[in-house]
């Protein structure tokens, strides 16, 4: 082979390299070099930079609401919003996952963390409209919500530290009915906040975050992805045309019969894979690193082969 057919198979890889270390060392809380490698921050860390580049909004955890002023009718509606997420948890609307079809939040549900879809990516289910109309109606005057979401994190839950895949979006939580503690917090960043009722927050969920609930009153807030504004019409274009779609092949649903995207299709068939692995784990886990690091190095040894 010559240097002119090796060319872009290194330059990918420097890419992905410089990119990835970018990534990881991006904000003061870091996950380990191991697990780094194999997080899917380090795959989308090329498109996530260039998000990161042409951000119009501070690079830092927490972002001042002020800047989103289209988010202000959600917070003044937020007790007609909090109506109808009660009536959900009470009628058991509000719920983990029924089969392995929501991967960006599949590890959450083993903490009892739990979420009602009203929107992904531009398409609102069937449900969310039939049960929450009055929800369903504000979300759809603000094009820059593109998901949304009834979130529960009941009293003892932990969610461990982790980066949402996407940098194409920010995260807004909108407090209805908190334990308005302290001891109901999230961390991003090392940075800390806890949800009042009434009082809208907006991070950037690629920093490592965390959250955990110490109180013995469970937390309903409103989960929106907020469309991340961007300086450059370029970016603006490859995050509407690219990563959007992308998104929304990770669409699940609330009810049976609802659609489910592709990316959730195949995660339950990947997922069959992973409760293998995680048997191998719990056997001798000297067998299932080597197996991992095996695997990974045979997938780079057959991408970069001559």
């Amino acid at each position: 082979m010559t240097l002119s057919h090796e060319l872009p198979k290194l330059l990918i890889l420097l890419l992905f390299v410089a990119t990835g270390t970018y990534v990881h060392l991006r904000g003061r809380v870091r996950h380990r070099i191991a697990r780094q490698l194999t997080d899917h921050s380090t795959v989308m860390a090329p498109y996530n930079t260039l998000m990161y580049l042409f951000s119009a909004v501070p690079a830092r955890p927490f972002i001042d609401v002020d800047n989103f002023p289209e988010l202000e009718q959600l917070q003044k509606r937020w007790q007609a919003i909090r109506t109808e997420g009660m009536r959900l948890f009470d009628e058991g609307y509000i719920k983990a996952a029924g089969a392995y079809n929501d991967l960006g939040f599949n590890s959450f549900f083993k903490s009892g963390w739990k979420r009602f879809y009203l929107k992904w990516y531009d398409d609102f289910l069937p449900s969310a409209r039939n049960l929450c109309p009055e929800t369903t109606a504000l979300l759809a005057q603000i094009p820059s919500v593109h998901a949304a979401m009834f979130a529960v994190l009941p009293p003892g839950a932990r969610l461990p530290s982790h980066r949402d895949p996407f940098a194409g979006s920010l995260r807004y939580h909108l407090g209805l009915s908190t334990p308005n503690s302290e001891l109901c917090r999230i961390f991003v960043d090392g940075e800390l906040y806890f949800w009042k009722d009434g009082e809208a927050v907006i991070f950037d969920e690629t920093y490592i975050h965390r959250a955990e609930n110490q109180t013995d009153t469970t937390r309903l807030i409103l989960f929106c992805d907020i469309e991340r504004p961007l300086s450059n019409p370029i970016a603006r274009f490859v995050n509407h045309w690219i990563g959007q779609p992308f998104a929304r092949a990770a669409a699940t649903q609330n009810m049976d019969g609802e659609k489910i995207g592709v990316l959730n299709k195949l995660f339950a068939y990947v997922y069959r894979l992973r409760l293998v692995a995680k048997r191998i784990k719990a056997w001798n886990e000297t067998c299932y690193y080597a197996l991992k690091w095996t695997l990974l190095l045979g997938v780079l040894y057959f991408i970069f082969r001559r």
